[in-house]
């Protein structure tokens, strides 16, 4: 018998909004890893705090290793003055050293596989050296040399249609300009791409959904057909462009650490949905970039909105590169310089059927049942992780947790050992 951790009202501030409740199955940090803990509670009590005004980080932190200290002396307390049974007891260790598993296989989607060398003997080494001479210095100049022009002619159409045209004009001159801008940054990867099923057509009451591997998902979405995506805001060049020219197509940009982004987000999504004169919304549900081998667990806000979802299945081929942007390891300037010198980008995008909720669905089984939809289309394995814990650490948000438990272990023994230290 023991007592673990989770919320009992999202919107309850402070350590009481936590809860601790039996479960029979052992003690540990394990709640801090299960993925209905890490679905919206943990998310949705950081913002809360944050928009009260608190010290989100500061305050999470405390709470939660109060609310897990406490579950472990609640759980100690159950068995108090057997001695065999404190000693004994390894459920929390145990408890802890599973977590660290289900820790690898939560980073196996966001991991970077390895090229498989085949430069392995003396025939084949001089034609790889080749290729990289040909790669590097005759198809990148001449790759980035397209792009640089690309840009120009996408920067100088953008300044003269916004001179010339009004309204409707204006609107659709841009939204070509996008997509041309698209269509350059393809070209500059080489890219063979074969689209499946039938082109995007702008209409009210529809939200288009896929996976997500990269930044170049736009790209490879926009060159076929104009969206507008919801997307973490960046800084530099690529935020330049995302708060200056893709603002025209209705794209919401957001900072996923800002609770209040998150809130008009929302708000403003539904009335883009809904408008029939707006550009098709893409979404990308996982929320973080994911290795193209897996598919981790959809958020259910763009299956929360009262439309039609139409999922779109993106499979990348990874003979030539791995389109896979790991961000934390690179930037995407220099995701883009390996994709450009990389013989060719090969993808197969997927429009699938589109899909409703069914009666007595909720929001969550349907995101679940359009995310495996796409996974088969794909040929991705479904992993149950929140993507929010690729920027939840609990190492470093709790540093001082493992100690505190350690504390927790001791005092149970120690109560055994004190009175016959008194006897004595």
């Amino acid at each position: 018998m023991t007592a673990t951790v989770r919320f009992k009202d999202p919107k309850a501030a402070g350590n009481g909004g936590l809860l601790r409740t039996g479960s029979g199955q052992g003690y540990g940090l394990r709640s801090l890893k299960h993925k209905t803990f890490s679905r919206g509670d943990l998310p949705a009590f950081a913002a809360e705090q944050e928009m009260q005004g608190q010290e989100s980080t500061k305050v999470m932190q405390l709470a939660v290793d109060e609310a897990v200290v406490l579950a472990e002396q609640e759980g100690a307390a159950l068995h108090e003055g057997n001695v065999l049974a404190d000693v004994l007891d390894i459920s929390s260790p145990l408890n802890d050293a599973a977590a660290a598993i289900v820790d690898d296989s939560f980073l196996r989607c966001f991991k970077t596989l390895p090229d498989d060398p085949w430069n392995w003997n003396a025939y084949l080494f001089p034609l790889w050296l080749m290729g990289v001479v040909v790669r590097n210095c005759i198809l990148f100049p001449l790759r980035l040399i397209i792009l640089l022009l690309g840009f120009g002619f996408f920067f100088l159409g953008f300044a003269v249609v916004g001179l010339l045209l009004k309204g409707h004009r204006l609107k659709q001159a841009e939204r070509w300009l996008v997509q041309f801008l698209c269509q350059m940054f393809v070209v500059s990867w080489t890219g063979v791409i074969k689209y499946h099923g039938p082109r995007p057509v702008p209409q009210a009451g529809r939200v288009w959904v896929a996976n997500h591997s990269s930044m170049i998902d736009f790209a490879v979405l926009g060159a076929y057909s104009p969206f507008a995506a919801i997307m973490q805001l960046h800084p530099g060049w690529v935020g330049l462009i995302q708060k200056r020219y893709l603002k025209s197509l209705g794209c919401l940009w957001f900072n996923r650490t800002q609770a209040q982004d998150r809130t008009l987000v929302a708000q403003r999504m539904r009335e883009h949905v809904h408008n029939p004169d707006s550009t098709p919304l893409l979404i990308f549900p996982e929320g973080t970039c994911v290795n193209n081998e897996y598919c981790v667990m959809f958020k259910r806000g763009a299956f929360d909105l009262g439309a039609t979802v139409c999922p779109i299945a993106i499979k990348y081929n990874k003979i030539f590169v791995d389109a896979f942007w790991n961000s934390k390891k690179q930037s995407f300037t220099a995701h883009l310089m390996k994709l450009m010198r990389s013989w060719a980008l090969v993808c197969d995008v997927y429009f699938l059927e589109p899909q409703n909720r069914r009666p007595g669905e909720s929001a969550q089984e349907f995101a679940e049942r359009v995310q495996h939809m796409i996974a088969d289309k794909a040929r991705l394995r479904v992993a149950p992780w929140d993507g929010y814990l690729k920027y939840y650490n609990l190492g470093e948000k709790h540093p001082d947790l493992i100690e505190k438990q350690r504390r927790v272990f001791s005092e149970a023994i120690r109560q055994h050992a004190e009175p016959q230290a008194a006897a004595a």
